[in-house]
């Protein structure tokens, strides 16, 4: 199982990569192996300000939806356009071209309690 050492990770199975005051925010490779093919990624919270833990979108896969849990309060920029048309590459590369949303966060506290990949590891088993 892919887990990189240098995101940040939610018990809700995101993973997190600060740039700045920018996160970009997708689901971890444990999470698309969990659901399996994925076959749509639903994000309708672009420029929307939403509170950390609200849902900010769902994925869909072939047997099951599940919804997306923002991992911090702020904006959402940017939704991943290419997954409109190719949502596996969810599957096929989770922490690369299948990023979900680019959001501006507002609350640099929160970062303390997100997960770190060791903690992430020991959550997965």
């Amino acid at each position: 199982m892919n887990i990189p050492e240098e995101l940040k990770y939610t018990k809700d199975h995101e993973w997190i990569k600060i740039d700045g005051d920018t996160a970009t925010i997708g689901i971890t490779d444990f999470a698309q192996s969990e659901l399996g093919d994925i076959v749509y990624v639903e994000v309708e919270t672009v420029d929307e300000t939403l509170d950390q833990e609200e849902v900010f979108g769902t994925v869909e896969a072939v047997k099951t939806v599940s919804d997306l849990f923002l991992p911090l309060t702020g904006e959402i920029k940017e939704f991943n356009e290419k997954l409109e048309d190719e949502p596996e590459l969810v599957n096929s590369d989770p922490y690369g071209e299948g990023w979900m949303i680019k959001m501006q966060f507002t609350d640099e506290s929160q970062i303390e309690g997100l997960l770190n990949a060791q903690a992430y590891k020991e959550l997965v088993g």
